[in-house]
C-alpha cells in the first residue's frame, strides 16, 4: 500500500511548477486543495473504515488550514492617511512660493535703485546687466528643478503594485511534513488492529473464566447452569468492544450484509430466525451471522 507521502512526492514537481505559475493566493489555495482531493481518493482505496475516517479527518483539517492563506492581502492607504502624507508637501510648496515672491520684490527694488543711478553713474549699467543675468540663471534653475520633481512624482505613481506570492518550495516542504504525520497516524491504527488480532486466549482472562465455569457446568450435568452462563456472553464480548447483532427484518440498523441467509425447509415459517449473531467491533465486521429466512422472502430476493 502506498503512503500518501509517496503519492505526494510523485506529483510534487508538477505541483510546484503549477504554484509558481499562479498569480494570486486564491489560485494557489484552490490548486492545492484540488490536488489533496485527488491524493485522498487514491490513498483511501486500500484503507479500512477506521483508517479512512482518521485520514479524512486529518485531511479536512489540513484543507481548512490551507484555506486561511487566502486571508493574506496587502492593505491600501486610506484617504485620511493619503491626506496626512500630502499635506506637509503642500505647506512646503506654499512657503517656497512666498519666498520666491519676496526674492522678486527685492530684485525689482535693486533694479529700480540701479536705474536711478544711471543718470549720475554710468557704471551702474554693468550692475544692472549682472543682476539681470543672475535673475535669468535663477529662472532656468527653477524650471529645471520643477521638471525633475515632476519626473520623480510620475515615477512614484508608475511603480508596479506588489504581488503577494507563496514560496512553493517552503510551502510544499511543510505540506509534506503534514502528510507524513497522517501516514504515521494511519500506520498506528493498523498496528493496533494487528496487535488485537494476535492476542492469545490466555491474555483474555474474562473469556478463560467463562470457559472454565461452562466446562464445570457441563461436568456437573446442569443444563440450567450452562444456560445462565451463556447469558453472560454478550457482557464478556462488550468488555472487549465487540457487539453481537441479531438480524431483525424491519430494523434499519440491522444490515443484511452482516449475515448469510439460508431458506427455511419449513414452508410455514414466516419469521427470520438468527442461528448465529454477527460480531462487530465498531464498524468492522469480525464474523458474519447466519439467518434462516422464510421461503417466500428468499424467492423475492
Amino acid at each position: 500500500m502506498k503512503t500518501i507521502t509517496s503519492l505526494f512526492n510523485e506529483e510534487r514537481n508538477q505541483l510546484q511548477t503549477d504554484i509558481d505559475n499562479t498569480t494570486s493566493i486564491e489560485q494557489t489555495v484552490k490548486l492545492v486543495q484540488n490536488r489533496l482531493d485527488h491524493l485522498e481518493r487514491i490513498y483511501i482505496e486500500k484503507l479500512n473504515l477506521a483508517q479512512v475516517r482518521l485520514a479524512s479527518f486529518f485531511l479536512d483539517t489540513l484543507r481548512q488550514s490551507i484555506a486561511t492563506l487566502a486571508a493574506a492581502n496587502y492593505s491600501q492607504l486610506t484617504p485620511i492617511e493619503q491626506r496626512q502624507i500630502t499635506n506637509p508637501g503642500t505647506k512646503f510648496f506654499a512657503n517656497r512660493f512666498i519666498l520666491k515672491v519676496l526674492q522678486v520684490l527685492i530684485c525689482i527694488g535693486i533694479l529700480g535703485s540701479l536705474f536711478s543711478l544711471t543718470k549720475t553713474t554710468p557704471a551702474a549699467w554693468m550692475a544692472i546687466l549682472l543682476t539681470s543675468l543672475l535673475l535669468g540663471l535663477e529662472v532656468v534653475l527653477q524650471l529645471d528643478l520643477n521638471n525633475q520633481q515632476n519626473s520623480m512624482s510620475q515615477e512614484l505613481l508608475e511603480l508596479p503594485q506588489p504581488i503577494l506570492r507563496v514560496d512553493s518550495k517552503v510551502f510544499l516542504d511543510h505540506l509534506g511534513d503534514a502528510l507524513n504525520t497522517i501516514d504515521l497516524a494511519v500506520a498506528r491504527v493498523e498496528e493496533s488492529n494487528k496487535h488485537e488480532g494476535d492476542l492469545a486466549i490466555e491474555e483474555l482472562p474474562e473469556l478463560l473464566n467463562f470457559l472454565q465455569r461452562l466446562m464445570g457446568a457441563s461436568k456437573l450435568d446442569k443444563p440450567q447452569m450452562a444456560h445462565e452462563l451463556a447469558k453472560l456472553l454478550p457482557q464478556i464480548l462488550m468488555s472487549q468492544g465487540i457487539n453481537a447483532q441479531i438480524y431483525r427484518q424491519n430494523d434499519p440498523h440491522s444490515d443484511r450484509e452482516y449475515f448469510d441467509f439460508e431458506p427455511s425447509i419449513d414452508p410455514d415459517t414466516k419469521d427470520h430466525v438468527t442461528l448465529t449473531p454477527a460480531l462487530l467491533k465498531g464498524d468492522r465486521l469480525l464474523r458474519r451471522g447466519r439467518v434462516i429466512e422464510p421461503v417466500y422472502s428468499s424467492k423475492e430476493l
